[in-house]
């Protein structure tokens, strides 16, 4: 998987949007979750429990609705509620 279907996969399961730092076509293991990540979920323990170990070393940062990177300690509710209402809506 490159990194940005690794991107791609994340918003459709978790509706969540990552950027992963390294070229759109490095290689990245499978995301292979199954069930949405917890809207009480902190973004760090989201990209510690779920991005981390798939993408090694690189940098992550989640992006809010308006393009921000966010506060570890936000909330994935939050996140997700800030994508409503500027475009991004999940599909």
């Amino acid at each position: 998987m490159t990194v940005q279907e690794r991107e791609n996969k994340v918003w459709q399961q978790d509706g969540i949007r990552i950027v992963v730092r390294d070229r759109s076509n490095a290689k990245v293991k499978e995301y292979n979750q199954k069930k949405v990540a917890q809207d009480n979920w902190r973004i760090t323990q989201f990209l510690n429990n779920r991005i981390a170990p798939l993408v090694k070393d690189r940098e992550v940062a989640v992006v809010d609705g308006d393009g921000k990177i966010t506060n570890g300690n936000m909330k994935l509710k939050a996140i997700r509620q800030s994508y409503n209402g500027n475009g991004c809506k999940k599909s």
